[in-house]
């Protein structure tokens, strides 16, 4: 069974840092992209990061670039398994939403409708 879980949500004051991370499980990962979308309340998701199978190649969209970054380690994990991290800092109030983590072959594109596999979210709250 195919698996993305997220973790490392939580509230934290303007300013501060959160990391995020999606563990894969289930299928060989390692061709896959994996990129981060946010949700907030009452809003369409949006794209927010994400890095090539490769992790040669990383994508932000302009609202996170220069305060998020994007990292995976293939290296730990046992073949099928994968662990992508989303690295917070400068956190704002508007950077509130669950965050997801999705899957899709080789390279990171913009669309949600793109991704084929999706973890259940983790709520992160930025306090003014």
């Amino acid at each position: 069974q195919v698996q993305l879980i997220e973790s490392g949500g939580g509230l934290v004051q303007a300013g501060g840092s959160l990391s995020l991370s999606c563990t894969t499980s289930g299928r060989t990962f390692r061709s896959y992209a994996v990129t981060w979308f946010r949700q907030a309340p009452g809003k369409e998701r949006e794209f927010v990061g994400g890095i090539s199978f490769s992790g040669g190649s990383r994508g932000y969209s302009d609202s996170v670039k220069g305060r998020f970054t994007v990292f995976r380690d293939n290296t730990k994990n046992t073949v099928n398994q994968t662990t992508v991290f989303l690295q917070m800092n400068g956190l704002k109030p508007e950077d509130t939403a669950v965050y997801y983590c999705a899957a899709r072959l080789f390279t990171v594109v913009a669309d949600s409708g793109s991704y084929d596999y999706w973890g259940q979210g983790t709520q992160v709250t930025v306090s003014s």
